[in-house]
């Protein structure tokens, strides 16, 4: 079995490569040929973490695992990730163990390929501003991948600690070369061409009348029912697209709560990204039309990141063997 750290993924898995393998990721789980029931958390029995279970099966792939990971909301005033854990990856034909993959690593860099995927299909080809919500690893991760779609000539950083966004502008400028800049309002954020929300957030943080008509939202912290990023005006205003229907139904509180609140209904949701890309459903209409992504994230695309990087790995030998025997 083979183990893949996190400095393997960063090497052996390029954004720019990342959103093509996203690309053929979505189209896989919309042709609905897949076996993925729905992402299980467990609480522990002697604290208030958790441990997650996203465990998953696609034809298209010589492999076929989970991602398991641990959620301990207190870690951060420590200084250790919330989220830490892996994918774990089995061979199609005979079962057998065939990596480890670190999961965090995989869940930055194809999170935010997913949102570049469908930034392209659905932004403005002219699109050149990017506001971006969040200081964390996301964040960076968002700002690289949406450059790699769109001509971006300015990017603008909101988070509720300004001194924090600060730094991580400065920090953002120097290793992409964008103009990365922070700003204190978050409607000036909003008010760009792309907007990607990568908080913690609860409760909404973009507002849907800040948006300028022909913008496209990625909506990307949020994964609970009773959790949101934006308001019901956003959604209300929007093209609504998602990874997949069957989870956004059932996990995805910007959609749910305004569902609730009679703001809009689920006939309001278009479809999925990968119907877009299969040319079943339509993207982008006008220039006016604000289209808006939700991101929950699926199993299937950590399969076929992790893939990837298993293949790329096996071919210079990269990474840890481990005998299981």
């Amino acid at each position: 079995m083979r183990v893949l750290s996190a400095a393997d993924i960063h090497r052996l898995l390029p954004m720019k490569q990342c959103i093509e393998i996203m690309d053929s990721a979505m189209r896989a789980v919309s042709s609905g040929n897949f076996s993925i029931p729905l992402r299980m958390f467990i609480p522990l029995a002697d604290s208030n973490a958790h441990l997650g279970l996203m465990p998953g099966s696609i034809p298209n792939l010589p492999v076929y695992g989970a991602k398991i990971i641990s959620l301990h909301p207190g870690n951060p005033a420590s200084g250790v990730p919330a989220i830490q854990g892996f994918v774990a990856l089995f061979d199609k034909e005979t079962g057998t163990p065939a990596a480890l993959v670190d999961g965090a690593a995989i869940t930055a860099i194809r999170t935010a390929a997913a949102s570049a995927l469908a930034t392209r299909v659905l932004a403005r080809s002219d699109a050149s501003s990017h506001g971006v919500f969040g200081t964390g690893v996301q964040a960076a991760t968002h700002i690289e991948a949406i450059a790699c779609v769109r001509d971006i000539d300015s990017v603008l950083v909101w988070a509720r600690d300004m001194h924090k966004a600060k730094q991580f502008a400065v920090l953002q400028s120097e290793r992409t070369g964008l103009d990365v800049s922070a700003t204190q309002s978050a409607e000036k954020a909003a008010s760009c061409d792309i907007v990607s929300t990568v908080t913690g957030a609860t409760e909404p943080v973009l507002e849907g009348t800040w948006l300028m008509p022909g913008a496209h939202v990625n909506l990307v912290g949020a994964h609970t029912p009773t959790t949101r990023e934006a308001d019901s005006e956003t959604l209300r205003r929007a093209s609504i697209y998602v990874d997949l229907l069957e989870s956004a139904r059932i996990e995805a509180g910007d959609i749910l709560i305004p569902i609730e609140e009679g703001s809009i209904c689920e006939q309001d949701i278009v479809g999925e990204i990968g119907q877009v890309l299969a040319r079943d459903i339509g993207g982008r209409n006008n220039d006016e039309q604000i289209t808006l992504y939700i991101s929950l994230g699926i199993v299937v695309q950590d399969l076929f990141a992790a893939s990837y990087v298993l293949d790329a790995a096996e071919t210079i030998d990269a990474g840890t063997t481990v005998s299981l025997s």
